[in-house]
């Protein structure tokens, strides 16, 4: 579901609230009152659990858990040395440790607050309770209170870390916070409001870059919780209006506040301005305005039953399709990827989601939500455990329904489809047994995200980058942060790249970001220029995107240098300031039924270094049975790792069940490789265990030599192939490379009777039977009598797209409103209204 900031304001009424018909209360919550008492309430069932949840045996190992971190931090407590809260964590210049020793102590006072389980002696233990209290007093009082001298590090830290773990742990500890200091909630309110930019009186800065999207959502239930244990109705009542802007949907053509953050129509989602980020950000921004559902609830101070859809369709258009077999896809998860935690952990993450969200729906929408959680625990490789879960209650929800019969797995989506998030430059395509995944980029989007000593070898994700999950594997065989770490960062599959060694921001700079505040552009920790040039540069093509007809897709992608590369042409960064280069190529991938079919043209390095293309990059575990098969084009058979022209190839691992094809569409020396390569985890992101990891790195590339002129490269991925499939693909079909050149690149399936093509440059171009106005994606599909055209721009800046299919008369008999359909001289003339579409595919269906 689409929403707008016009309608999302006719559900305020004028006191700022919603007026929509209140959901129903929340399944096991204790009753709570309403008004400011009864958020507070919510808060602590949401965090702490229920009476009745909590007797529930399934949430034993989350309470069991909750008593053991709070005794783990007690000890630590009993342990401090001198300029310490906790043994091991000093104070004064560390805001890492700062905020880890405010979360420490909301852990201690959790553990206080949680009836209905195995007895404890710290559940309501006042001493306990009262100890964590004068522990937030000598915190003010020694390394937060005062403004002047905090605020190092990172701002997260201070604007939203800190503030968190506060509410939380003033919220379960109220009653005994008003007895014993009963000035202590105004105290730290007046601080956290100190901390933030423009923050007083429960003010948000709408637009500061920093305040958006899921930062925004934090801000804002954050600010929720201030209100309660203030009593201060108006503050949240401002906090919910300031929040509803994360649920509008994003219009790049009318931005307000200047903010890109947030969901777009086609489900993408983004963070940091540029950065394609559902898999880290945008569900943390899930997570907390699904809780804030359950804050508010029942409370009187709003009723959010309007925007349950608005969610719901966030999770369907795009969670959904980046969730393969209960693992989150890496090409939305910025510099996240190089953390130990998995894509099944942050599946999970989402799963505890759509729980709490289904409590909130209804009817049909309710029993989609609960067979799609069904759906991952049923599909997912690794079990999902719910004591990962935040609450207590949504582990007994969670429970209810994968134990009930009448609740049948279903994924959101259908099994064959395929997805252009164009508007955060990413294409998935899946069918049973198989997804793929492809990260392009562009002046828009971000090649890639470094940050904080995060995701240190980046450079080329963003270039083509893909990931194809093959069904039934453990994907932390095969991707997650063991890929990043034994792949070669130039060699990622599908990668386009020149032969060189670069270094990591902190080894050219010493410090993991540039430091130079003294430039005009003030390079700092979290400046704006550090992040247009260090931590997630944009690229400097304008052409990335494609076209959607039905379950097939056509995707292009312009290569370029990064923003830094073209400003220090310019002269506008420091002279010590070091920027690479990329080679420029047009980029095509055709995502259709058996296979992906790639073709690469205009290879131009203009550094004269030697090029490779990664056709693909997978990992192993040493003991894996791993087997290479082929047939090289002088008809001999290919067995194993070497250098030659292939005409087909094939990986398989015997052990993992799994196999992967590659046919080659042109003749090309390739280099196949399977090597053991071992690295530690701490290669990829300084803050990892230095864990050293041992994979055979299977890779399939074709290089070119420093000062060649590199010819196309055309070349499909079949997912699953067999051998006896792979020995059916000729030069005579059943796929045909019909143009790979700058200009266009096509190809017909004769079995499918589908033609696709990118054009790349301006003017008319001819191919198969049809005259397209480039630039332009497009896709055509000919049946019985019916012929059914796709067409997308690239550009996302034209108003029309131009096409004549020449020799036909043809006629519309249905198609999105605004094709225009003529005949003359025999042929038919379609014009493509794409003024304002943002890469939206426009199909017409024909006659004739």
């Amino acid at each position: 579901m689409e929403i707008t900031r016009r309608r999302l304001l006719s559900l305020l009424s004028a006191a700022g609230v919603l007026t929509v018909v209140a959901p129903p209360r929340w399944a096991g919550a204790s009753d709570p009152g309403t008004g400011t008492t009864g958020l507070l309430a919510n808060t602590v069932d949401i965090f702490a659990g229920t009476a009745e949840s909590n007797a529930r045996p399934e949430v034993a190992a989350k309470l069991s858990a909750i008593d053991q971190t709070a005794r783990t931090w007690l000890a630590a407590l009993d342990t401090a040395g001198n300029g310490e809260l906790f043994a091991g964590l000093p104070l004064g210049t560390s805001d890492p440790n700062l905020n880890a020793s405010f979360q420490h102590l909301y852990e201690i006072a959790l553990a206080t607050r949680t009836p209905g389980g195995a007895p404890s002696d710290l559940d309501g233990d006042v001493g306990t309770q009262r100890r964590v209290i004068d522990a937030l007093v000598w915190l003010h009082e020694n390394y937060y209170g005062d403004q002047a001298q905090g605020y190092y590090g990172n701002w997260f830290t201070w604007e939203i870390g800190i503030s968190t773990h506060v509410g939380k742990t003033l919220a379960l500890l109220d009653e005994q916070v008003r007895a014993y200091r009963p000035d202590l909630v105004g105290t730290y309110v007046a601080s956290m409001d100190a901390y933030l930019r423009n923050g007083s009186g429960g003010d948000v800065d709408l637009d500061s870059r920093f305040h958006t999207g899921a930062n925004l959502a934090d801000i804002t239930t954050n600010r929720m919780i201030q209100g309660a244990l203030l009593g201060d109705e108006a503050r949240i009542r401002k906090a919910v209006e300031h929040q509803l802007t994360v649920f509008a949907t994003i219009d790049p053509y009318n931005l307000r506040h200047g903010v890109t953050d947030g969901y777009y129509a086609d489900g993408s989602f983004i963070q940091h301005h540029s950065v394609a980020y559902t898999g880290s950000y945008g569900k943390a921004l899930l997570t907390r305005v699904v809780q804030t559902l359950k804050i508010l609830d029942g409370t009187g101070l709003a009723n959010t039953e309007a925007l349950v859809p608005v969610v719901q369709s966030w999770v369907t258009n795009g969670f959904a399709p980046l969730i393969f077999e209960g693992w989150m896809m890496e090409i939305v998860k910025g510099r996240a990827v190089s953390r130990t935690t998995s894509g099944y952990t942050d599946v999970a993450v989402v799963v505890e989601a759509v729980v709490d969200l289904s409590g909130y729906a209804t009817g049909a929408d309710a029993a989609a939500l609960k067979s799609y959680v069904a759906f991952i625990r049923s599909t997912s490789r690794a079990a999902l455990n719910p004591a990962t879960f935040v609450s207590p209650v949504t582990i007994a929800r969670y429970t209810d329904i994968v134990d009930d019969d009448t609740v049948q797995p279903a994924d959101l989506g259908p099994a064959d489809r395929t997805v252009a998030f164009n508007a955060m430059d990413k294409n998935v395509h899946r069918r049973p047994g198989f997804a793929f995944a492809l990260s392009r980029s562009s002046d828009r989007i971000s090649k890639y995200e470094y940050m904080s000593g995060e995701n240190l070898m980046p450079w080329f994700q963003g270039d083509g980058a893909h990931y194809l999950y093959l069904s039934g594997q453990d994907q932390t065989e095969a991707y997650g942060v063991d890929y990043f770490t034994t792949v070669s960062p130039y060699a990622l599959a599908g990668v386009t790249a020149p032969v060189e060694q670069r270094q990591t921001i902190p080894e050219l700079y010493g410090t993991p970001f540039y430091d130079n505040p003294g430039h005009p552009l003030g390079f700092t920790a979290s400046s704006e220029s550090q992040n247009t040039y260090v931590y997630f540069p944009r690229g400097t093509n304008g052409h990335s995107g494609g076209a959607v007809l039905g379950a097939y897709g056509a995707a292009g992608m312009l290569l370029s240098s990064d923003a830094a590369y073209a400003a220090k042409q310019t002269g506008i960064l420091p002279d010590d300031f070091v920027v690479y280069q990329n080679l420029t190529a047009m980029k095509s991938w055709f995502m259709l039924d058996d296979e992906i079919v790639v073709l690469v043209a205009g290879i131009d390095d203009g550094a004269g270094r030697a090029v490779s293309t990664s056709v693909d990059a997978r990992i192993s575990a040493p003991a894996d049975d791993v087997t290479i098969s082929g047939s090289a084009r002088d008809g001999s058979a290919w067995s194993g790792p070497g250098t030659g022209d292939p005409l087909w190839l094939r990986y398989a691992n015997e052990s993992r069940g799994t196999a992967v094809g590659y046919v080659f569409l042109t003749s090309q020396q390739a280099r196949v490789a399977l090597d053991p390569v071992t690295r530690s985890r701490r290669v990829v992101r300084t803050a990892n265990p230095d864990t050293a990891v041992t994979k055979n790195v299977f890779g399939i590339s074709v290089g070119h030599a420093a000062g060649a002129e590199p010819g196309p490269l055309a070349y499909a991925l079949v997912p699953n192939a067999t051998e006896a499939q792979l020995r059916g693909y000729s030069p005579a079909g059943p796929i045909i490379v019909l143009a790979n050149d700058t200009r266009v690149q096509a190809i017909l399936h004769a079995g499918l009777g589908l033609v696709a093509a990118n054009v790349f440059h301006a003017g008319w171009h001819e191919s198969v039977g049809m005259r397209i106005e480039g630039p332009a994606s497009v896709i055509v599909q000919n049946r019985p009598r019916l012929t059914t055209i796709a067409v997308s721009d690239p550009t996302m800046g034209r108003d029309v797209v131009n096409a004549t299919l020449l020799g036909r008369s043809l006629t519309k008999v249905a198609g999105d409103r605004g094709v225009r359909v003529t005949q003359a001289d025999g042929n038919t003339h379609l014009e493509f209204p794409t003024r304002h579409a943002y890469g939206r595919s426009v199909t017409v269906t024909l006659r004739g």
